[in-house]
């Protein structure tokens, strides 16, 4: 090792005599903006539309049913993209649900759903499991949209209005009664779920 380099780490360990506290705690803040704003980056672009249908996976199976719903295609033009839907706006519960959503990558390499059979094969699972983590955040990412409070409910068909008040009376969430909503159904779904999980208003 040269007398250079070992000169220069033998600076970077002990206390500085040259710097002031200042220096050395603007360059600490810039180099901590700098590596969150990349960081923040590359997590907000984990949430386009297009790194979601980014494998085949996606794009050809869920992606061309959601392209059919309401979600993708209405008369006001507003349109829910997967991270919507599926990725909480606030930072905790964002970094749980990235970290969660890395066990696809599993999924991916190990190609579980590569094919529409094998897919089919795992939907029922893959749904079910959605579902419960929307129900156990009282459908936080449909709320970002959607509210009770929001709603007019005289203003809705006879149907959804009869059933909003029920599910505010039994303090139900959107998913218990919206799980068609931008996905098809699995076809080996329970029947009491399948009734349930009919309303799409």
């Amino acid at each position: 090792m040269s007398d250079n380099s070992s000169g220069f780490w033998a600076k970077l360990k002990r206390p500085s005599i040259k710097y002031s506290l200042l220096t050395l705690l603007t360059v600490g803040f810039v180099s901590g903006v700098f590596f969150w704003g990349g960081f923040n980056t590359a997590m907000e672009a984990t949430n386009t539309l297009e790194f979601c249908i980014g494998c085949h996976e996606m794009k050809d199976n869920v992606y061309q049913e959601y392209k059919k719903t309401i979600h993708y295609s209405n008369r006001t033009g507003v349109r829910a993209y997967c991270s919507d839907c599926h990725v909480p706006k606030d930072w905790t519960h964002k970094m749980i649900r990235k970290i969660q959503a890395s066990r696809e990558l599993y999924g991916k390499v190990m190609g579980t759903i590569d094919t529409p059979e094998k897919f089919e094969a795992k939907r029922l699972q893959l749904a079910t499991n959605e579902w419960a983590r929307m129900k156990a955040s009282d459908s936080r990412e449909c709320r970002n949209c959607h509210s009770f409070t929001a709603m007019d409910i005289e203003k809705q068909k006879a149907r959804a209005s009869k059933m909003h008040k029920i599910g505010q009376d039994d303090k139900q969430t959107c998913i218990d009664c919206h799980k068609g909503i931008a996905h098809s159904k699995p076809k080996n779904m329970p029947e009491d779920e399948e009734e349930e999980g009919d309303a799409t208003f």
